[in-house]
């Protein structure tokens, strides 16, 4: 928690912000809070121990909030009110609490956009708190940005201010507030393996390479995608079980010559400060044009059918140089030819920084997709807003 909040407490700092507690429709009145003795009022306190860091798209993290009686009058209506400011950066799906009291089972928070940017709810469920005495609630935070396979492809944060509130009875001012900051992290995705000076022949061998997914956060993830951006010139294989298996490209009609390949598999799970390695060979069509192009890695969750849609993080691109094809009458090697040829040690290609955001994605030698193009509208406004970035992928198709 952060004791700084404490001075919440004094009823100086109540008459002078006003409070109002206005999350599902109760007002509660800026009143000043009298001594419990003569008052009869409970004098309730509240302590919330939010978790250092989540992870955006991914599964929630717990934490705790406990709520203690200081004074001497019991109360048998303790309310819990939770507050939640991602800074303008999150749409309306994108938050969700859960809280249990009694039991195993997880029960939501209703949460509602309260106050711009600010997410508001109530524990539905209020309890009794004798002087004296304090319980405390299992909660979980997390940011899924979304439902599964229908990822929001824009939006996200780098923080969460959570504001935890308690009171007593159906209205009256906040007795105690606690104020917390949550880190919001996310997915890293890097290939490695690939030669700084990377080349490959059109209708030659494969380039072998290593594509990762690394989890550095407090949560888990579900519906993990990594996905290869190549062109249309490309076959993509990947290692299974000591077998090459040939990947079947994604792609959309507005970007005939962007392909897209699920590398680790769809809907791979991640622990927390997990990883997923996928081992990748490219090899190159005897028509591929000569000259330098790209290969890109993307982390994509809750990722729909279509290209790059969903909650995404995209690390840096590798460069690759093809040069023509051989003359007629020369022979070479297949791609199941060198199935059994190891991939290249790690170069240390740098992974992408921490810190998942919900991306625009931008194919072609330097224009925007349709995909892109479609979501460029939407601004991020307000202080601290995510800035939305737009992720180059620079295809060649000469």
């Amino acid at each position: 928690m952060n004791t700084t909040a404490r001075s919440l407490r004094s009823s100086v700092a109540v008459l002078a912000a006003g409070l109002l507690l206005s999350v599902t429709g109760a007002v509660l009145a800026p009143v000043a809070l009298a001594a419990p003795a003569e008052s009869g009022t409970p004098d309730l306190a509240v302590s919330t121990a939010a978790p250092a860091e989540i992870g955006l798209g991914g599964l929630p993290v717990g934490f705790t909030t406990t709520a203690s009686n200081t004074g001497t009058v019991d109360t048998a209506s303790t309310r819990l009110i939770y507050r939640i400011d991602g800074g303008g950066g999150l749409p309306p799906n994108a938050l969700s609490l859960e809280y249990r009291l009694d039991g195993s089972a997880w029960k939501k928070v209703p949460l509602s956009v309260v106050d711009g940017s600010v997410f508001g709810g109530e524990l539905p469920e209020q309890f009794p708190l004798a002087a004296g005495k304090s319980r405390t609630v299992q909660l979980r935070l997390g940011l899924p940005m979304g439902t599964p396979h229908h990822g929001d492809s824009n939006g996200g944060t780098d923080h969460l201010k959570l504001t935890t509130m308690i009171s007593s009875g159906a209205s009256g001012a906040a007795n105690d507030t606690d104020v917390d900051h949550v880190s919001v992290g996310g997915l890293d995705t890097h290939l490695s393996g690939v030669p700084a000076t990377a080349t490959a022949t059109a209708g030659g061998p494969g380039i072998t390479f290593k594509a990762t997914v690394d989890n550095p956060t407090a949560s888990a993830y579900e519906n993990v995608t990594d996905v290869l951006l190549t062109n249309r010139y490309t076959t993509v294989q990947v290692l299974r079980s000591g077998k090459w298996v040939t990947l079947k490209p994604v792609t959309e009609s507005a970007d005939p010559d962007g392909y897209e390949f699920d590398v680790i598999g769809a809907d791979v799970s991640l622990d927390a400060h997990g990883s997923a390695t996928a081992q990748v060979r490219v090899t190159y069509r005897k028509d591929a044009p000569a000259g330098r192009t790209d290969l890109g890695a993307c982390a994509v969750v809750n990722k729909a059918p279509d290209m790059l849609r969903g909650v995404m993080s995209c690390g840096p691109d590798a460069n690759v140089t093809v040069k023509a094809a051989r003359a007629s009458g020369t022979t070479t090697p297949s791609p199941s030819a060198t199935a059994t040829s190891p991939a290249p040690a790690n170069t240390g290609a740098a992974p992408a920084p921490s810190g998942m955001t919900a991306q625009l994605a931008e194919t072609g030698s330097r224009g925007l997709s349709a995909t892109a193009v479609a979501a460029a509208g939407l601004v991020a406004t307000g202080a601290g807003a995510l800035s939305f970035t737009a992720v180059r992928r620079r295809r060649s198709r000469a």
